[in-house]
């Protein structure tokens, strides 16, 4: 069973209706048992019902569920049934730009995580260290209702938005938090930097342990497909993190 969260950059209905941009989305999204997509813009829902349309067309059935039109999570269900969702909602005070969200699944085809929650998260850069410290208390509150808990998006956790130092001070970067995306994997398209700025986090040492071994990685669509970075860039200007679950 594998796992994805990717930051699409502004996907609405241009992109969508591009052929190009729509048929690489279409192979990278079909790679994923579930895919958690940020940074949709689709005020209406034509784009998404219109790519879910063409992606069921090239794939297995595929569902959808999505939150504020900002995250969208499309997955096979063949492999998962989508159970419960959760909307993080903050008391007395305004830390996130987007609140988390969290969607609960049942596996139908893994031996360990019967159920699997999923955390979205799209940090706002300047203030990913703020955001970060504060999913604890979601984690927290996610707890209260699920068991066996990923944290995944674009959280921002390098370069200037987020340095080493301040990442080994934050709670989150210790046990029971496992970081499975390594701080030397680029995350982005762009040449002009190499930043892991997508990462998936998994709470817990039964959730750690439910982790395929070296599994963890970001999806270099510009390789795998030998596209130009005038071509990878109008996808996107990051490359999905993805992890497969035993």
């Amino acid at each position: 069973m594998k796992i994805a969260s990717f930051n699409v950059k502004m996907l609405g209905l241009s992109k969508v209706n591009d052929d190009f941009v729509r048929t690489n989305l279409i192979k990278i999204v079909s790679r994923y048992s579930v895919v958690v997509m940020l940074e949709v813009v689709d005020a209406n829902g034509r784009a998404m019902k219109n790519f879910l349309k063409k992606l069921n067309e090239y794939s297995k059935m595929l569902g959808r569920s999505t939150y504020r039109e900002k995250f969208v999570f499309f997955y096979r269900e063949s492999e998962v049934k989508l159970i419960d969702s959760f909307q993080y909602e903050e008391e007395g005070r305004d830390v996130f730009a987007r609140e988390p969200f969290a969607v609960q699944f049942k596996c139908l085809n893994t031996g360990v995580c019967v159920k699997l929650v999923l955390i979205a998260v799209h940090s706002k850069p300047e203030d990913a260290e703020t955001e970060l410290n504060a999913l604890g208390e979601v984690v927290q509150a996610v707890k209260n209702e699920f068991n066996n808990i990923m944290i995944l998006g674009d959280l921002n956790a390098d370069g200037q938005y987020l340095s080493k130092k301040k990442k080994e001070n934050s709670p989150l970067w210790y046990p029971p938090y496992f970081w499975l995306i390594d701080d030397d994997v680029d995350t982005t398209t762009s040449n002009n930097n190499d930043h892991t700025y997508d990462r998936i986090v998994v709470y817990g040492k039964r959730m750690h342990e439910a982790v395929v071994e070296n599994s963890a990685k970001a999806f270099n669509f510009q390789r795998a497909y030998h596209l130009s970075d005038a071509d990878a860039q109008a996808i996107s200007d990051h490359y999905p993190v993805e992890v497969e679950l035993q």
